[in-house]
């Protein structure tokens, strides 16, 4: 018979937890995926290898735990201060808003860090790639398509495919800026050209997709 874990103990466990992660997160940020280790991991916490063995089973579990907790703590931000699609005031406010909160994300110097990690990584550890866009940007994906098709179903967008509405408002939203601040070109961008960036791009978002007049 199992026996049962007392709620300090599963405080402990979680607060463990959260400091493997915090410290894997700093590792690979620093080292990249290769060289970083368990072994090296373990000893930034300041325990052994078999307890941090007992959390996650292997590197690359424990760097799909890193990149799926950074992105879904994150992403899950982006959409929460929306409110909902029927008492939207503005449907071009709200999609502003969500860009901004969206390129504020992508923008931050964690995601830019964790972006260029995966690129330099991926070419020699293809699942690195898999793990990033299933830990985060298929995720991301799915909220809009169900974000748009709320959107289709009150007739503030044009009924279409929500997937690919929803990727288009975030290439545009993301043209120009996000490559260059990826490639450590950018420079001054204040919060209001931020959104100056993202207005003009709803606009010509919703000359493409916002709701046929009668």
């Amino acid at each position: 018979m199992a026996l049962e874990t007392t709620p300090s103990e599963k405080a402990r466990s979680e607060a463990r937890r959260r400091a493997i992660l915090d410290v894997a997160r700093d590792t690979f940020l620093e080292r990249g995926y290769a060289a970083a280790s368990m072994s090296e991991i373990a000893t930034r916490l300041g325990g052994s290898k078999g307890t941090l063995y007992n959390y996650y089973r292997s590197k690359e579990e424990l760097f799909a735990a890193f990149m799926t907790e950074t992105c879904q703590a994150r992403a899950a931000a982006i959409f929460a201060p929306l409110p909902p699609i029927g008492k939207l005031k503005s449907v071009r406010e709200s999609l502003v808003d969500l860009g901004v909160t969206l390129m504020e994300f992508l923008l931050s110097e964690e995601m830019i860090s964790l972006h260029r990690l995966i690129l330099a990584e991926t070419g020699r550890f293809p699942e690195l790639g898999r793990m990033f866009y299933e830990g985060g940007p298929q995720r991301g994906e799915v909220r809009f398509k169900e974000y748009f098709e709320a959107a289709m179903d009150a007739g503030l967008v044009r009924r279409d495919d929500a997937q690919m509405v929803g990727q288009r408002l975030k290439d545009l939203v993301m043209s120009d800026i996000y490559l260059r601040r990826l490639w450590g070109v950018l420079g001054d961008f204040s919060p209001r050209q931020l959104r100056a960036h993202v207005a003009a791009s709803v606009d010509i978002f919703l000359r493409a997709f916002g709701p046929e007049i009668a």
